[in-house]
């Protein structure tokens, strides 16, 4: 399992459509083939700034089925012009669980 950690900064004044864009996502990476769980954390000290989690069983069912759905053409649509830049993208997995 991988978790997909992308760090997405929004436009000013732009963070409550992001954050309905997301919500609106939700389906879409729901019925994403290999796709268990997605949420969206917000940033405290930086409020346009946001941490979204999608947890995958392979990382090309991130980057090759997912990215290559019209799935995520929909889900650029519903947020990509809250972009500020392109969103960072990293893939991990879990070395030690602490508890």
């Amino acid at each position: 399992m991988f978790l997909e950690i992308a760090q997405i900064d929004v436009k000013p004044g732009m963070e409550a459509e992001f954050e309905a864009g997301v919500q609106k996502a939700g389906p879409l990476f729901r019925r994403a083939k290999g796709c268990t769980a997605m949420s969206l954390q917000r940033s405290v000290e930086m409020p346009s700034r946001y941490r979204l989690f999608v947890q995958w069983d392979t990382v090309e069912n991130h980057t090759v089925d997912f990215r290559g759905s019209d799935d995520f053409a929909e889900w650029r649509k519903l947020v990509g012009h809250c972009f500020a830049q392109p969103p960072q993208v990293e893939h991990v997995s879990q070395v030690v669980k602490g508890f």
